[in-house]
This record gives C-alpha cells, structure tokens and sequence, in this order.
C-alpha cells in the first residue's frame, strides 16, 4: 500500500482556545496505535472554537456536535472504524465493552 493510499487524518484546532497541545496530544496517541497504518495526521490551525477530526475527509468528531473532546479510547475506536473495522485494539477494546456490558 503506497502512502497515497494509506489513512490521512486531519485535526483542525482553534489557536484562539489555544487547543494545539490536545490536538498534538490526539495526533501523538493515533500515531502510537496505529503506527505505520496511517499515510499522515495534520494538524490544521483554526479559529472560531473548532475542533473537528476528519479520516479520509470523513468527519469522526466535531466539538460542538459531539459535545467536548473524546478521550483517546474513543478517538482510537472510532478512526479504527473507519480504515479496518476487524481491527482488535486490545484493552481499549475490552475496557469499552465492560463499561457498557456488565456481563
């Protein structure tokens, strides 16, 4: 798979709400899980309060649509659902499902 192919991952941040170090943060937690799987994760200057992440220009999170920031258990599942849905992500996988299934 050539890096044309690969997932590309966009962050775009309000520098007015100085959010740069969660989206570095975010950029660096995708980057550890996935590793060589993503084709890059840019990290995009805004203003106005945004904070949107985009995989392969489709919208995964929004700020004010989706109320805050996820937490980096979600953000990983939810970029997994997009580029390999088969994909175990482990304990982030495990720690999800007991929170929602008591069984």
């Amino acid at each position: 798979m050539s890096l044309l192919e690969k997932p590309r991952i966009v962050i775009t941040y309000c520098t007015q709400c100085h959010w740069l170090l969660r989206a570095g943060w975010m950029a660096q937690e995708l980057l550890s899980t996935f590793g060589t799987d993503l084709g890059e994760v840019t990290l995009v200057p805004g203003t106005g309060g945004i904070f949107t992440i985009t995989c392969n220009e489709v919208p995964i999170w929004e700020r004010k649509r989706d109320g805050g920031f996820p937490d980096a258990a979600k953000l990983k599942q939810l970029v997994r659902d997009v580029i390999d849905p088969d994909r175990d992500l482990g304990h982030v996988d495990r720690t999800t499902h007991r929170k929602t299934d008591p069984a």
